[in-house]
């Protein structure tokens, strides 16, 4: 009996410890505000979070680089892979030249400018146009003479003076005139000349489309050939892109689908467009047939030729994605970063209560508070899937809340200080 009493005392006692304890580090928890929020699965159920976080000053916030964002919906499954090209219509190109020979007489512009449709680009001048312009003038004038005679010799020919035979040859020379003088007044108004203003030895050389000019071939005095060019002009208004599909895939491809891609030799910046044409024969006799497809995003500063690599959505799976340098690896698990703002341990319970636009205001109003102020990120981690174009399928592990800002730039520097934190024996979050 006596033996009982003990162990029940001593149960007693182990109780009383125990729930001291855990009211303690529940107390210590509270206080401390390092638990942001607690993880939750798929059913509601609740369980410890391992969050840690970090925190920057101003000065190590801006330094950083950090861009914060949210989920970008992509199709990631339901795509086809293809590679190409930018490419510009035959109509956006133009290479100026003459159409007869002679001697640059002047230059209004250099490569790169940009031109508008009708500029002047250069003056030729050659004495082939005074040639030219002197047989305009006498053919005018025999024009002129043979349609007063042939009126003439039409009215003796119904007064019977004259000979039918007469009033044909005048007829015939008349009309020989006539083409004469079309052709010569053509070939001025092709360089630009009116033969009616007297006599000139240059000529303007116009821009026949409004763009930038690309190559300028000859300098001043250069001797120029009929067709070949003086300048070549471009247009990237209308840029579009040749994309090269495989014949495995070409009856997955229709007009109207949505296409994504990155520009190979240069930055990860996404572009966006929407096919407009398929091929129909294969390209280069290889299987690859080239789909066509308007560019949407016309400020983009893109050249003919440059190489893509693109996806086409051929489906609606849509799944959530952020940028790769969004995420960051560390104890063999993967992790993201949501901003907490700063100094603001009731941020959560806060946070509760806001609607969702009160969130949308600018991210630099989070450290203008005066001070230093400390910007803090707390690190959730995820479970990746599919990576295409720079992008990576995501899905959280722990609950993250619609208007929570994620970190899709800067992850590294944060995971960096982190580590650097605890480390260098700063308090484990």
């Amino acid at each position: 009996m006596e033996r009982k009493k003990y162990i029940i005392g001593g149960l007693v006692i182990a109780a009383i410890v125990i729930v001291s304890y855990l009211g303690y580090n529940y107390y210590q928890n509270k206080e401390e505000g390092h638990l942001t929020e607690e993880k939750q699965d798929e059913h509601g159920d609740h369980h410890g979070s391992n969050r840690k976080t970090v925190e920057l000053n101003d000065s190590q916030y801006k330094n950083a680089d950090i861009a914060l964002g949210w989920f970008d919906l992509k199709n990631m499954s339901e795509v086809v892979n293809a590679n190409g090209y930018t490419k510009l219509p035959p109509q956006n190109q133009a290479d100026v030249s003459v159409f007869s020979t002679g001697l640059v007489k002047s230059i209004k512009v250099i490569e790169g400018q940009e031109v508008k449709k009708g500029q002047l680009l250069a003056t030729v001048e050659s004495p082939e146009f005074t040639i030219l312009q002197q047989n305009y003038l006498v053919s005018k004038s025999n024009l002129t003479y043979l349609e007063l005679e042939y009126d003439r010799q039409l009215k003796l020919s119904e007064q019977d003076v004259n000979a039918k035979k007469v009033l044909e040859k005048t007829k015939a020379n008349l009309e020989i005139e006539q083409a004469q003088f079309n052709s010569l007044k053509k070939q001025l108004r092709i360089l630009r000349v009116n033969g009616d203003d007297g006599t000139i030895s240059s000529i303007p050389i116009i821009a026949p489309i409004a763009g930038h000019i690309t190559d300028v071939f000859v300098n001043i005095g250069s001797s120029v050939e009929v067709g070949k060019p003086l300048f070549s002009i471009v247009d990237n208004s209308e840029m579009h892109v040749d994309l090269l599909v495989y014949e495995k895939d070409l009856f997955q491809i229709e007009i109207g689908q949505k296409v994504h891609f990155v520009l190979t030799n240069q930055s990860n910046k996404e572009i966006n467009g929407t096919i407009f044409n398929i091929g129909k024969s294969f390209e280069n006799e290889t299987k690859t047939v080239a789909v066509h497809a308007h560019i949407e995003d016309k400020e983009k500063e893109l050249i003919p030729g440059m190489y893509v690599n693109a996806l086409i959505d051929v489906g609606e799976n849509k799944v959530k994605t952020l940028p790769e340098g969004a995420i960051v690896q560390a104890e063999g698990r993967e992790f993201i970063f949501i901003y907490l703002k700063s100094n603001d341990h009731k941020h959560q319970d806060e946070h509760d209560h806001k609607k969702e636009d009160e969130h949308s205001h600018k991210e630099e109003g989070a450290h203008d508070h005066g001070g230093i102020n400390k910007n803090k990120f707390a690190r959730v981690e995820v479970k990746t899937g599919a990576t295409q174009l720079g992008y990576v399928q995501v899905t959280p592990l722990e609950k993250i809340r619609q208007g929570d800002k994620i970190v899709t730039s800067g992850a590294y520097y944060l995971q960096s200080h982190l580590q650097k934190s605890e480390g260098g024996g700063g308090h484990h979050h």
